[in-house]
């Protein structure tokens, strides 16, 4: 256990990024298949094959899930991984070919770095070139590299987000979580209930604490900031693809816990569910486990940024 997503077995995560432009991707590869779920909470979310995982739908497996920046631009990339999984005889075996099922979703970046350069179908091959079975990397990589968080006053005022991984293991049952943290809302430990990011003041030394001015009558600033937490939470569990619907939706709660506010319109909140094993267990407990390895995984892509891009990271106040 290295506390990480790849601590369940069968996932391997890559990473691609370009720091000048601002923006990454992140994938999540399962060449051997996993029972999947998502649930979609944002206003305005950037997905792609997410409803072939409805539990009445025909196809049960997924081979990679794509977590990127770029916007709706950055869907491009999660081509390349398409590619690179059929080089590899990966998919969805339809005779003449095996066509690799790969959902995805997007934050929005644009307002960081070059908005001209997104992630590509190249970027998206790259990142299954890095992909390792112990990539345990966090902060600014990958779809976390361009990520900004408390932009309820307007992008001046934001934060550096970024990316996180945690995992959780009671017996033989393991459960871990990826994210990608993005957020318009201010974010929360929720050990101690403190701001660890967020809104910053007028004088950018200290927290606005966007819930405190929201109920003094503040409305939401007009112009568009840009927004979305995605991620992505596995398990060696069995689920039914019912059953890891239901988990996406309970690690949600990892979200409402941390990100405040949260699943607003000017977000496109987004969870995954992978199941990759047969470790007898209920969709309950795996459910209340990935809340809680959601939220860990959401404090560790704040406390993993670096300052960049002219924002204040987490890191900028602690001494």
């Amino acid at each position: 256990m290295i506390n990480c997503l790849t601590d369940v077995k069968g996932i391997q995560v890559g990473h691609a990024q370009d720091y000048e432009a601002g923006t990454g991707c992140t994938v999540i590869l399962c060449k051997n298949g996993a029972v999947a779920g998502v649930d979609v909470r944002g206003g305005a979310p950037g997905t792609r094959e997410t409803d072939l995982m409805a539990p009445g739908n025909l196809i049960q497996k997924v081979h990679a899930i794509y977590l990127s920046g770029g916007s709706a631009f950055g869907l491009d990339g999660a081509s390349g991984v398409m590619d690179y999984l059929e080089e590899n005889a990966v998919g969805f075996d339809v005779g003449v070919t095996k066509v690799p099922i790969v959902p995805a979703a997007v934050i929005f970046d644009l307002n960081v770095g070059n908005y001209r350069r997104r992630p590509d179908f190249k970027m998206g091959y790259e990142a299954c070139l890095n992909a390792t079975e112990k990539e345990n990397a966090v902060g600014n990589v990958g779809a976390g590299t361009g990520a900004t968080v408390g932009k309820y006053f307007g992008d001046e005022f934001s934060m550096k987000g970024g990316l996180g991984t945690a995992s959780i293991k009671t017996g033989e049952l393991v459960v871990a979580a990826l994210v990608v943290v993005n957020c318009l809302g201010d974010v929360i430990d929720p050990k101690t209930g403190d701001i660890i990011a967020g809104a910053l003041n007028e004088t950018k030394t200290d927290f606005a604490n966007t819930i405190e001015i929201i109920k003094k009558g503040t409305i939401i600033n007009k112009s568009f900031g840009g927004n979305t937490t995605i991620g992505i939470v596995a398990t060696n569990g069995y689920l039914s693809k019912s059953g890891a619907g239901r988990v996406a939706s309970m690690a949600h709660n990892g979200f409402a816990r941390t990100i405040r506010p949260v699943h607003t319109m000017f977000d496109g909140d987004t969870i995954f569910c992978l199941s990759l094993g047969s470790v007898e267990t209920d969709v309950s407990t795996i459910g209340a486990l990935a809340a809680e390895v959601m939220a860990k995984a959401i404090v560790c892509a704040i406390k993993s940024a670096e300052p960049l891009y002219g924002r204040k990271s987490y890191k900028s106040f602690v001494i």
